[in-house]
């Protein structure tokens, strides 16, 4: 579980970010965790868009991805999901001490 210290250490990096996965009608799949999983092993911190036409609200889709990549919801904001996984062979983010 992030502390809010880190969340904002977070949320500053991931500021320059551009979304690299989009969410569209058809909702959240295997594939689609499969390939933000091996994102977030590559990346640590990554943004995902919900399109417009995305049936499902954009709770649910975080949830969804968190549940199945075991990451953590830095946030969201608007139409877009801000995730982190510590990863296990490339870590790069040192994340502030909690407490």
């Amino acid at each position: 579980m992030l502390t809010g210290k880190q969340k904002r250490f977070l949320r500053a990096k991931a500021h320059h970010l551009q979304p690299i996965f989009q969410v569209g009608k058809g909702g959240v799949s295997e594939n689609m965790i499969k390939q933000i999983d091996d994102a977030l092993e590559a990346r640590e911190l990554l943004k995902i868009s919900i399109l417009q036409n995305c049936e499902e609200d954009r709770e649910t889709v975080a949830e969804e991805i968190v549940r199945g990549t075991h990451s953590e919801l830095v946030q969201i904001i608007g139409r877009i999901i801000v995730l982190y996984k510590e990863s296990r062979e490339n870590k790069q983010i040192e994340l502030p001490a909690k407490g």
